[in-house]
């Protein structure tokens, strides 16, 4: 029943038992389920029109062995997930509905987390993090309201842990493939004096990655401070983490995809003998913090509040070895050296981003019989320094120490106001209603942004019905506008208009005790769609451009089948159409109407799969499948900028030896991914040059790609001991 009800919550279904059921993590004694509402301003739940999958931390367990948070959610309807170093730690990402993370929204406790000047989310700054993830949902589409950047192709609501009634302690490691090893510590005081709770975490990550030297230091931690009665509850966390990365976002040519598929030209140098060398700390070095302090209270059966200040602060830089550099990019005077006129050199440089992101979120939320009511914002600011250093150089120049060859500054404001509304018509007809204003603006003097002082006035209305036809079936349609500004890289492309969005989700439940479906039909129309160019700028974030008209239509299912007491099926699939409409490019020389063409890195059929056999409550086994289409990379339908389709198969096992003792139990768990050693190239790159020299008074366009491929079947064995 237990299993039934997790997997039924995580479908955004539950049965009327389930709901009044406690939940129970075995493993860190009673969770209290009042934590939930630090993310219910954010959350939906089956009576909301709105298309969403949910994952809790039970069912992220068994494969929580030290890859980060994208590659757990791998499996989860429309996701397609990669890494840089090829394993799933270090750098990760996320794309749903074929938008990349920078139009994915993420907040933490309600608390927005991507970067305010990139968009993007950078799960490598939090190592380990899923170890302290309560529970997740993803909302397709618009979704609803929520804090930060707008959603253009989703929104994931991250909860921490939930505060323990009970004292527990964990030790847990595990250990793999290219050297990976994962260790950490949890605890919690459980309740003192019936009010308060402090618990934490410390988590170190290492690995040597699939690709060569694509390695990862990775320390994390993560503190909570809780005070909790009956009306109020209190929760101060510090989380955060320290990464040193060596860089791995060059890709690989096509020959290197076929002859050397882990070779890395990061740091890539010749020395004075002609010989082709590394330089040993061609890293990204970052730390980032996060304070959250959240005031929840219940005012009367009615009413109650949520209040949450919020600080982050980051800093670091990535080092990079330059061969024969120009002194002018630095800013520096030509030389000579033993009579030789000298204006190029071997220098080692550090780029810097040091930066504050600090504000505040509220929501107040009334309950009644038919009407659920919530009034919320937030204001957010960020302030960030952008600078770089020549810590080392074979000829300095008129150089000095610690100089600065730039400095640039950017500050961005985001205040927004929201009200939702679910009425409840009759006992099978709800209507919904959501608006929201947003105001965003962003400054910013670099010499690769230019001079940038922008404002932004967006407003964002939603609405949608639902039909309960009777206790199994559920029906919604909903309808969201979406609008969004530039982020940092848009703006250092040229001069980007703000994109919008609407969003049409057509959906149907199905619940039973032993089978659940999810289904729905969605369009989303785009103007000024700022989409994948397929290119990557200098430090390897992906480029983006305006393309007018565009569009995306799909279908998405995902069931739960209980084939038996011991058997359960969760499949998933979305396929979709993804168009510019009459999209031109300049081709030869001559501007050129390609017509509809595919969106890049938009494939349009994604698969999951997960089938688990659970022969004793201690014991379970899981087959999990990801089947990705055929994607380009590019927006013109070039056939050299195409990533094949693949089938990524991984096999999950948990065995948990109960005990009577001071350990309370011992689980064990192992994973073995890409168990059939498939060649998966899950990303790359795309691009395309004007050749103007081998054939005079001619133009001919010269395309270009770039691969990330994936590790062969690699493995992950953990052991955590609870007390």
């Amino acid at each position: 029943m237990k299993t039934l009800c997790t997997t039924m919550a995580l479908l955004g279904v539950a049965l009327t038992t389930s709901a009044q059921e406690e939940p129970i993590d075995s493993l860190e004694g009673e969770k209290v389920v009042l934590d939930e509402v630090l993310v219910q301003a954010v959350r939906v739940t089956k009576d909301f029109p709105i298309t969403f999958s949910d994952l809790d931390k039970v069912e992220l367990a068994p494969r929580n062995l030290g890859q980060d948070i994208p590659i757990l959610m791998n499996f989860m309807p429309a996701v397609v997930t990669t890494s840089d170093a090829g394993a799933g730690v270090g750098y990760t990402s996320i794309r749903v509905r074929g938008s990349d993370a920078t139009r994915v929204n993420v907040t933490i406790n309600g608390v927005p987390y991507n970067d305010a000047e990139s968009q993007g989310t950078f799960w490598v700054n939090m190592p380990d993090f899923a170890s302290s993830t309560q529970s997740l949902q993803l909302q397709r589409g618009v979704g609803t309201s929520t804090n930060g950047a707008g959603a253009f192709g989703a929104s994931l609501n991250m909860l921490t842990d939930a505060f323990s009634e009970e004292a527990y302690a964990t030790i847990s490691s595990s250990v793999g493939s290219f050297n990976t090893l994962r260790n950490n510590i949890k605890f919690s005081t459980g309740l003192l004096n019936d009010h308060f709770e402090f618990s934490g975490r410390l988590s170190r990550v290492t690995s040597d990655g699939y690709v060569d030297r694509a390695s990862s230091e990775l320390d994390g931690y993560f503190l909570q401070g809780v005070y909790n009665d009956d009306n109020t509850l209190v929760k101060a966390l510090l989380f955060g983490g320290h990464e040193i990365t060596y860089q791995a976002w060059n890709g690989i040519t096509a020959d290197q995809l076929e002859n050397d598929r882990t070779y890395n030209s990061a740091g890539a140098y010749t020395d004075d003998n002609g010989n082709t060398q590394f330089y040993n700390n061609e890293v990204d070095n970052y730390k980032q913090d996060h304070f959250q302090l959240h005031w929840y209270e219940t005012w009367n059966p009615a009413w109650d509040t949520h209040l949450a200040v919020h600080y982050t602060r980051g800093r670091g830089f990535f080092e990079q070895y330059r061969e024969d550099d120009d002194f002018a990019t630095y800013g520096l005077e030509p030389i000579t050296v033993n009579g030789d006129f000298v204006e190029t050199t071997d220098l080692i440089r550090r780029r810097w981003l040091d930066n504050d992101f600090y504000g505040t979120i509220f929501s107040a939320t009334y309950n009644s019989d038919n009407l659920e009511l919530i009034l919320g914002g937030g204001y957010n600011e960020y302030k960030g320094d952008h600078f770089g250093e020549i810590i080392w150089a074979e000829y300095a120049g008129n150089s000095e120490i610690r100089d600065r060859y730039y400095d640039d500054t950017s500050t961005k404001t985001d205040f927004n106001m929201y009200t939702k509304a679910n009425f409840k018509l009759t006992d099978q007809w709800s209507l919904f209603g959501d608006v929201q204003y947003r105001g965003v603006t962003y400054q910013a003097n670099g010499d690769d942004t230019g001079l940038v002082d922008d404002s932004f006035n967006f407003f964002n209305p939603k609405a949608g019905i639902t039909f309960d036809l009777n206790r199994n079936n559920n029906f919604y349609f909903s309808y969201a506008r979406a609008n969004r500004e530039p982020n940092r890289n848009d703006y250092e492309s040229g001069s980007p208009k703000p994109e919008k969005l609407n969003d049409f989700e057509l959906g149907w439940r199905y619940v039973s005790p032993s089978f659940q479906l999810n289904t729905n039909v969605y369009y989303m129309r785009y103007k000024d769609q700022l989409v994948l160019t397929g290119e990557l700028n200098d430090v390897g974030a992906p480029l983006r451009s305006n393309v007018g008209d565009s569009y995306r239509l799909g279908l998405e299912i995902e069931a739960n089948v209980n084939i038996s007491n011991s058997f359960q099926w969760r499949p998933n699939i979305a396929l979709s159409d993804n168009r510019n409409i009459d999209f031109f490019f300049e081709r030869d020389g001559e501007l050129q109407n390609l017509g509809n063409t595919h969106i890049a890195y938009s494939p349009q059929l994604i698969a999951g799969n997960v089938i688990s056999y659970m022969p004793k409550e201690n014991f379970q086994v899981s087959l999990l499948s990801k089947f990705v289409g055929k994607q380009y990379m590019g927006n013109i339908d070039s056939e050299t900028s195409v990533l094949d389709s693949y089938t990524q198969t991984d096999f999950n096992v948990q065995y948990t030896i109960n005990t009577n003792s001071f350990v309370k139990s011992i689980v064990l768990s192992g994973l073995v991914n890409n168990i059939f050693n498939a060649d998966i190239v899950s990303n790359g790159y795309f691009y395309t040059y004007d050749d103007n020299w081998s054939n005079p008074g001619t133009i001919t366009t010269i395309e270009g790609t770039g691969y990330y491929p994936q590790a062969g079947i690699n493995f992950l064995l953990g052991a955590t001991v609870n007390f």
